[in-house]
């Protein structure tokens, strides 16, 4: 009788064990894709609306970076009847939301304006109801902030509120900009938050007169939340970047995230047509699958 149970006991350990081993090794769930793709609601011209989704199933993407507000709706993601409209979009064609973007910080700054203050903190709300890492933070046009000392305290000081808020959450504030890649880490740094980190965008930089393969390696996987791929004006490949090269530089990083494409559409070219070239030649480059 004792060593039928001492059997018994012997079967139940190993059994017990094994669906541990079996649950920690999560057999059943494919490991996700290195990098993701999917492009600006804006660029595919559907800033903050669910019809940007179809469009980027009809492209071939992964994913949507949804607009935070717009000039016409500035309460945007705030409202629950808007966010439940972006969430319900995502669910019905299979488009992920990928990240969010405050595009209408270039009109209205946050270096100066207050009430962009309750923006990037709403926003940070929205990002966690829709389930998504990263919110881009810009800073061009009237909110540009290079040779801007005083702008440049003010939106650290602005971050440094809001920073522990997003912490909490799990959300990375992106800042994206015309400044250099050192110029971005003073600020990051100032803020003391791994909260706030670099979108990057390598089109703006090369623009701005920076060495894009200096600043890569240097920001690294550990400052880069997220990447635009963009050519103004010319669809990717057709432009002055040399995208290959790009490619390698990024892997080399270890970087691992979505890719939104930017823009990258000629006048008068075809948007759909133009966006599933910029795919195509995008997936000749990296594996998104």
């Amino acid at each position: 009788m004792i060593e039928e149970l001492l059997l018994s006991r012997r079967e139940v350990l190993k059994k017990s064990a094994f669906i541990f081993l079996a649950a920690s090794q999560d057999w059943n769930l494919p490991a996700p894709p290195r990098f993701q793709l999917g492009a600006c609601d804006w660029s595919v011209g559907k800033a903050l609306n669910p019809e940007a989704f179809e469009r980027a199933k009809q492209i071939g993407l992964q994913g949507i970076q949804v607009s935070y507000n717009t000039s016409k709706d500035q309460a945007g993601l705030s409202v629950p009847a808007t966010l439940k409209s972006i969430q319900e979009a995502s669910a019905r064609t299979g488009v992920k939301i990928s990240s969010l973007a405050i595009g209408e910080l270039n009109r209205v700054p946050y270096k100066s304006e207050p009430r962009t203050e309750e923006w990037v903190w709403n926003s940070v709300d929205a990002a966690k109801a829709l389930g998504v890492k990263v919110i881009l933070l810009a800073f061009f046009s009237d909110g540009d902030l290079r040779n801007d000392e005083k702008g440049k305290k003010a939106v650290i000081e602005r971050l440094k509120k809001v920073a522990p808020h997003a912490e909490k959450q799990g959300i990375t504030l992106g800042i994206e900009s015309y400044m250099s890649g050192q110029e971005h880490l003073d600020i990051i740094n100032a803020v003391g938050s791994n909260a706030v980190k670099v979108y990057y965008d390598f089109r703006n930089s090369v623009d701005a007169g920076h060495d894009i393969f200096k600043e890569i390696p240097m920001l690294g996987k550990e400052m880069i939340c997220e990447i635009h791929m963009k050519e103004n004006g010319q669809r990717l490949g057709q432009g002055t970047l040399d995208w290959p090269k790009i490619a390698e530089a990024i892997k080399k990083t270890g970087y691992s995230g979505w890719m939104q494409i930017e823009g990258a559409t000629p006048p008068g070219a075809d948007l759909i047509a133009c966006y599933q070239q910029n795919r195509t030649y995008l997936e000749s480059l990296f594996s998104f699958k």
